[in-house]
């Protein structure tokens, strides 16, 4: 069982396109979802939801009113504004424990809060595990994990390799998703923040065992901006296995819901075709 994760160092690249792209020309992988904050690989591939699993975050406070003697230390504390008249914003609180912990009643109790769902399904193209956070809630990364339990049980079971959409940045829910993986496709984009954003990413798949490939997208946008972001991997000895030319057909796909592979056969999607079967020769 391999696992690839594609990532981004920020959010707009293409990174779902490119892995909605490639979860139709592998043929029955095992598709993972780690973008559990915001979700979105399920608008292209359209999974039928099998099976639905909570996911209980942390906990946060709640004051016990038969106990509490209205001394208003636990608002003192506070650092997060959590706590006004007596009762806990549980959407401010962040489970720090230190209302709980300084309260000399012992009126404040710590409740365990459902955090999100997470979901294994069917579609066209093979199985698919993935998860929805609650708004305001935390612990993205653990879900993550869970997300990439259950896809990793399922591909052992199945003998397929999976295919990770990741979540864009460098943050704690994109180290869960590295955890693990075999191969990381970094998607970036010929611009000034784009380039640095890649960079910080490229930073931390270092600090993993996992083979480093990359794409640029929309290259023919900025072709000088392209061609640093190339020699720079050069220098850095990582492959970029392809660039991937702007082409309107694939907003008509993103905008109709159908993976870009499903819809046109343009440049853009002749380019998917190479770094898939680029990506796939290591599998």
């Amino acid at each position: 069982m391999k696992e690839i994760v594609i990532l981004s160092g920020k959010g707009g690249t293409g990174k779902t396109t490119v892995t909605a792209s490639l979860a139709v020309l592998a043929k029955k992988a095992v598709l993972a979802d780690c973008d559990v904050d915001a979700a979105n690989l399920h608008l292209l591939l359209k999974p039928e939801i099998k099976e639905t699993f909570e996911f209980w975050g942390s906990q946060k406070a709640k004051i016990n009113g038969y106990k509490c003697k209205r001394c208003g230390q636990c608002e003192k504390v506070c650092r997060f504004s959590a706590i006004k008249d007596f009762k806990v914003n549980s959407i401010f609180c962040e489970g720090c424990r230190v209302c709980y912990n300084i309260c000399p009643e012992k009126a404040i109790d710590m409740i365990d809060t459902l955090a999100g769902h997470w979901y294994i399904s069917d579609t066209k193209y093979g199985p698919m595990v993935h998860a929805k956070l609650g708004a305001a809630e935390e612990n993205s990364g653990k879900l993550v994990s869970v997300v990439k339990k259950a896809a990793r049980e399922i591909a052992e079971e199945k003998g397929k390799i999976i295919i990770t959409d990741g979540p864009p940045g460098i943050g704690c829910p994109v180290i869960s998703s590295l955890s693990g993986a075999d191969s990381v496709l970094i998607v970036t984009e010929p611009t000034a923040s784009g380039f640095h954003d890649f960079e910080r990413l490229l930073n931390l798949a270092n600090n993993f065992n996992v083979t480093i490939k990359v794409v640029i997208n929309k290259f023919d946008i900025a072709e000088k901006k392209a061609r640093e972001i190339e020699k720079y991997c050069i220098n850095k000895g990582i492959e970029v296995i392809g660039k991937i030319p702007f082409d309107e057909e694939i907003i008509k796909s993103i905008s109709e819901g159908i993976p870009p592979v499903l819809y046109s056969s343009g440049p853009a999607v002749q380019a998917l075709k190479n770094i898939a079967l680029s990506l796939f020769n290591d599998f």
